[in-house]
């Protein structure tokens, strides 16, 4: 029987400046996703956890916490964009429309450059612009990231699943 790989996302050289990735999986945010990650990172703003404050605001009802949307777009966009690398940052984040429990995220992301690495000939610079889209088509979150990505040939080994002992 013959273990089948899957997905290993991009190198360096399969981006394309113009490309566009769009998510294949959705992640629905909970209350309990925003209270945790709220009170896990000490935010103490109650519109986040306190619905009875949240509800004399002009939103009326909690907001999802603004660096748990940033998360969860970032982490739906490994997949495509920085599985074979690492962040270098985020410019110009901007927050058009809010954000509540129940709301179902997606990504899309376009290639805008793509460079080598001066310092590491081994790597190279990948810029996308990404948005973070709720289920309505609303974008949420804009903004564009910087990602240092392996050239294939150099990639650490990624076939590190140990041998079953049957």
């Amino acid at each position: 029987m013959a273990v089948v790989q899957g997905w290993t996302g991009r190198y360096f050289e399969d981006f394309k400046v113009g490309d566009i990735y769009r998510s294949r999986l959705g992640r629905t945010i909970t209350d309990a996703d925003n209270i945790w990650f709220t009170c896990i990172t000490n935010n103490t703003n109650q519109i986040h956890f306190n619905n009875e404050y949240a509800r004399q605001t002009r939103f009326g009802r909690m907001l999802v916490n603004s660096a748990l949307t940033l998360s969860i777009v970032a982490g739906l966009g490994v997949i495509d964009v920085s599985e074979n690398g690492f962040a270098l940052g985020w410019d110009q984040i901007t927050l058009p429309n809010p954000v509540y429990a129940g709301d179902t995220l997606y990504v899309q992301q376009e290639v805008v450059e793509a460079r080598e690495s001066k310092s590491r000939p081994e790597m190279g610079i990948v810029k996308v612009r990404t948005l973070g889209i709720k289920q309505d088509g609303s974008v949420v979150i804009d903004y564009a990231r910087s990602v240092m990505v392996w050239k294939r040939a150099h990639a650490p080994r990624q076939a590190i699943f140990p041998e079953p002992k049957v």
